[in-house]
């Protein structure tokens, strides 16, 4: 059972959210673990120190426990229950690990990243996925790490140098801009409202309004539309938000594959998680059945964030 944060009972959530999220899931589960503490987890950075090694430094202070999905992640709990910050230790200084949401660890899973090809990370920062292709990858190959400001770079360019990676060229554009290009794997993280995070920061349960989805979708849509075409015959290009919305989700997945015939939508498995079922009809829309194949977990499903992720392969 997670643990609620305190007062949790005082914080509001808007009557449109209620009634909207009411009708996608099971929304006092929702409630449940929107308001309670996110576990703490890791990632072991493989390109600086093996998993073994790490456990072994840290086993001393911290409990480890194996995330299912992910070999190098795992939670991490301080035995005395005595320090939760993490982020302070000599081995995340190093490079050792990277501090990561372990839902966020899916979508480089999901592309399957391999040492000689060329991708790119198309809204990269602050790093978290970007680190963890470089180390799928081996730190070999080229990967094109993106964002689009000065402020976003220097988290983005930190954590890069940080883990060691050296197969990695941070650039800083509007990812619409990206034009000519062959990748062989995109990842696109995509901006999105982060109501998947609300136990992370209530400051969007504040921000949250069905224009803000509408905007934002609009953007995801025009985002996916650049990837996709900058993405070579038979590469894969994985599509992830932190959003529960439809409209960020399943209606951007619906748009690309309705606008081109060489878009595919393909399987996701992996073992150890829970995950929901996509919403295919939702406010009078409805979505290709195709959808089916993409991702959607909930907060409630694994204790986790919540995420959506599809993988989309161009068949040429």
């Amino acid at each position: 059972m997670p643990t609620q944060i305190p007062d949790s009972e005082k914080i509001e959530f808007k009557e449109p959210f209620i009634e909207r999220y009411s009708k996608l899931t099971d929304f006092e589960e929702f409630k449940k673990y929107s308001l309670s503490f996110l576990r703490r987890s890791i990632r072991v950075n493989t390109i600086k120190i093996l998993v073994s090694e790490l456990k072994k430094r840290l086993e001393k202070n911290w409990a480890l426990e194996q995330i299912p999905w992910c070999r190098e992640g795992f939670y991490i709990e301080h035995i005395k229950k005595e320090r939760r910050d993490i982020g302070n230790l000599i081995e995340h200084s190093l490079g050792y690990f990277y501090a990561q949401e372990a839902a966020s660890m899916i979508p480089p899973i999901v592309l399957e990243p391999e040492g000689n090809d060329i991708v790119l990370d198309m809204a990269a920062s602050p790093g978290s996925k970007t680190t963890q292709i470089a180390a799928l990858m081996n730190n070999k190959g080229i990967l094109v790490a993106n964002d689009i400001n000065s402020a976003r770079m220097k988290p983005l360019s930190l954590n890069v140098q940080r883990c060691g990676i050296t197969n990695c060229i941070v650039t800083m554009m509007y990812g619409q801009r990206f034009r000519g290009f062959e990748f062989d794997r995109i990842l696109l993280d995509a901006p999105c409202s982060g109501t998947g995070t609300i136990r992370k920061s209530l400051k969007t349960l504040r921000i949250w309004n069905p224009l803000m989805v509408q905007r934002l979708s609009h953007t995801q849509k025009n985002l996916i539309d650049t990837a996709f075409s900058n993405l070579k015959p038979g590469g894969t290009l994985v599509y992830s938000t932190c959003s529960n919305e439809p409209e960020e989700n399943e209606a951007v997945i619906d748009f690309l594959i309705s606008k081109y015939d060489n878009a595919k939508v393909e399987d996701i498995r992996i073992n150890g998680l829970n995950r929901s079922k996509p919403i295919l009809e939702f406010e009078n829309n409805n979505y290709n059945e195709e959808i089916r194949k993409c991702l959607r977990i909930w907060p409630q499903d694994n204790d986790t964030e919540g995420f959506f992720v599809a993988k989309i392969r161009n068949s040429g």
